[in-house]
């Protein structure tokens, strides 16, 4: 092998190396699993508090987020959002991390929140719940510059159970 071919080969590792890093990044950031973590069983009234998420990284490679994001939306107004920033999860193992929620309103939003966990708790129905929806994006760059989020849009009650779930792979 002449001295060309190896510069060559080199060169094509270095080049490949990041991208394949930005790759294995997304697959493992869609694969992330989570729940609520807390004494208390979740509800949105106590994300509006704040509080702690517990990740898990089913994959058999590191994995890490720039941004988690809950967006609440009610009647396509957006009520809230709940944040983690960037987190790097090491493979097959589980983390907690604490969240930020900020909103415009509140109180209003609270009140919003305590009403739609009464009724997916089975409580009688005040507000439409159909109207309640999440958006939730976890943004992991491509090499670190390129922006790249994936983005899931579930019902609220469907984050109630998500978040409900009582087992992770990585337990």
């Amino acid at each position: 092998m002449n001295k060309y071919s190896v510069i060559t080969f080199i060169a094509i590792i270095i080049i490949i190396t990041p991208f394949a890093y930005s790759g294995l990044n997304i697959i493992g950031a869609n694969q992330l699993e989570y729940k609520w973590n807390g004494i208390e069983e979740f509800s949105f009234f106590a994300m509006s508090n704040s509080g702690d998420i517990e990740f898990c990284n089913p994959m058999p490679f590191s994995t890490s987020f720039q941004k988690f994001q809950i967006t609440t939306f009610y009647d396509t107004k957006n009520i809230g959002t709940y944040e983690i920033e960037s987190t790097t999860i090491e493979p097959q193992i589980s983390i907690v991390k604490k969240g930020n929620f900020s909103t415009e309103e509140f109180q209003s939003t609270q009140h919003m929140f305590m009403t739609l966990d009464y009724e997916f708790d089975g409580g009688a129905i005040r507000v439409d719940p159909n109207k309640f929806i999440v958006v939730v994006t976890i943004q992991t760059p491509i090499m670190g510059i390129i922006p790249y989020s994936n983005t899931v849009q579930v019902s609220g009650f469907e984050l109630d159970q998500i978040m409900k779930n009582k087992e992770l792979s990585c337990n």
